[in-house]
């Protein structure tokens, strides 16, 4: 269980996110267009895993927007934006806002995905929802970066986790 707060309230996860060296757990996602993706789906790349609890939030929407502008110059990564949210507001979210250089995904069909990966709340305001997370993987998909994020209102690391990729 990892502990984090949703402003100033104590909130927890269901387990924990893998740590440093770990092989990243398999996992089923469900993108946009309603397709199921997973991790073999990605064999030989780096995964930038960037969670978070709703893309409909500023916060959210801020960080599928900055991993997309920064994922276009890495040919050997992909970035996974991975959510509750249903593929349909990620489907719009990304025709707004002219995402195409990451993939968005739900997790809305795989509790796996979120226990897994240590990152589902369980309790506090926001119960259900996926808490704020970067996870970079090597192309062997061990860990290679994590930043949980503490108060869920605030942004990732950015700059540490692109950092990770160079």
């Amino acid at each position: 269980m990892e502990t984090v707060y949703f402003k100033g309230i104590e909130c927890h996860t269901y387990g924990n996110i893998p740590r440093l060296g770990e092989n990243a757990p398999c996992f089923k996602l469900t993108d946009k267009d309603l397709k199921e993706i997973c991790c073999k789906d990605f064999e030989g790349k780096r995964i930038v895993f960037n969670i978070f609890p709703s893309i409909d939030t500023p916060v959210c929407a801020s960080s599928v927007r900055r991993f997309n502008e920064e994922a276009a110059s890495f040919n050997d990564t992909v970035v996974i934006c991975v959510s509750m949210d249903l593929p349909f507001a990620a489907q719009r979210f990304c025709v707004a806002n002219g995402i195409e250089n990451v993939i968005v995904a739900s997790a809305f069909n795989s509790i796996d995905f979120a226990k897994n990966y240590g990152v589902l709340i369980t309790d506090g305001p926001l119960k259900g929802l996926l808490t704020r997370a970067v996870i970079v993987t090597d192309k062997d998909h061990k860990v290679v970066f994590t930043d949980l994020v503490e108060d869920i209102a605030n942004e990732p690391d950015y700059q540490a986790a692109i950092g990770m990729l160079k």
